[in-house]
């Protein structure tokens, strides 16, 4: 399967391709596999039944200042579907028509359908992280005590999931003062009993419980250089380490857990799983029945 173009708002505007189209927008956005996994499920799906024939999945450059025009352009050309990554999770929230009960507490959508009135927004990167520690690591949220890095987007969904699925404590380290203040303000009216409190990642409380799930939802990592967003070997001894980045596949966080002997994953399933999520929106489909074509063709993608 050739690589997806990259395409840009210029693209956008003259668009005239037939068919049904979905597409994925952030900045950066060339790393993504996205269109590699949706095009794969979607050639799936078409050899069963002849409707899926002619969709197909772009990815767009789109710099946050345009996003506001490029949902508009998306909308004129009837594109049915939309995944938002980087940085436009947040940003999108407050430019819908209308926004799912259950992506409401994060405040960030990653998942767009258009429906008659608009855009309608959904949030699938917790059921993606949900199932992804679940198959990858052997673990539930429900129960566990989690530390989680970083305050935007992606830590917005993982926070209410975690709280969502019955997470024992909850505990959210950022560099940030304000976004973390931001992110604890949205998630402490939906912990109820549970326990949830913030740090920044050099001031780890002396008091962590042993046995963490420790999860990455920073950028750090990313790029060549980056350093780990946390120092693991001065945490209590965590049960695990989820780092949503999937490329590159060892992060410095991920190569610190593998000295430590610890139980390690990077983020393709959670991609998978999040966008296996989003095509049922977007079809019907069940997310279980397209995850495995969508699995191999990420892999296959990254290699």
């Amino acid at each position: 399967m050739s690589a997806e173009p990259v395409l840009t708002l210029a693209d956008l505007a003259a668009w005239a391709r037939p068919g049904t189209s979905l597409a994925v927008l952030g900045h950066p956005i060339k790393h993504s596999v996205s269109p590699a996994m949706h095009n794969a499920a979607l050639a799936q799906l078409a050899a069963v039944d002849r409707r899926y024939a002619h969709w197909h999945y772009f990815r767009f450059e789109v710099p946050p200042d345009d996003l506001p025009r490029a949902l508009k352009l998306l909308q004129a050309a009837r594109f049915h579907g939309v995944n938002l990554t980087v940085p436009h999770k947040v940003i999108a929230f407050g430019r819908l028509a209308r926004v799912d009960a259950a992506a409401q507490p994060a405040g960030a959508v990653n998942t767009l359908r258009l429906e008659p009135a608009g855009w309608h927004g959904f949030n699938t990167d917790g059921y993606g992280l949900a199932t992804a520690i679940r198959a990858e690591l052997g673990l539930p949220l429900a129960g566990a005590h989690v530390l989680l890095l970083g305050a935007g987007g992606a830590a917005r969904g993982a926070a209410v999931e975690c709280l969502r699925q019955g997470c024992a404590s909850l505990a959210i380290a950022n560099r940030s003062a304000e976004n973390l203040r931001a992110l604890l303000d949205i998630v402490r009216p939906l912990a109820g009993a549970i326990p949830v409190r913030g740090f920044a990642p050099a001031e780890a409380p002396a008091d962590l419980p042993a046995g963490m799930i420790v999860i990455n939802a920073t950028s750090a990592g990313l790029r060549s250089g980056d350093p780990a967003p946390v120092d693991l070997a001065a945490l209590p001894r965590p049960a695990a380490v989820y780092d949503m980045i999937y490329n590159p596949p060892r992060t410095p966080l991920l190569q610190a857990a593998a000295a430590l002997g610890l139980t390690h994953a990077h983020g393709l399933g959670m991609l998978v799983h999040q966008g296996a999520k989003a095509l049922e929106l977007w079809t019907g489909v069940p997310a279980h029945c397209t995850a495995p074509a969508m699995a191999a063709a990420a892999r296959a993608a990254l290699a």
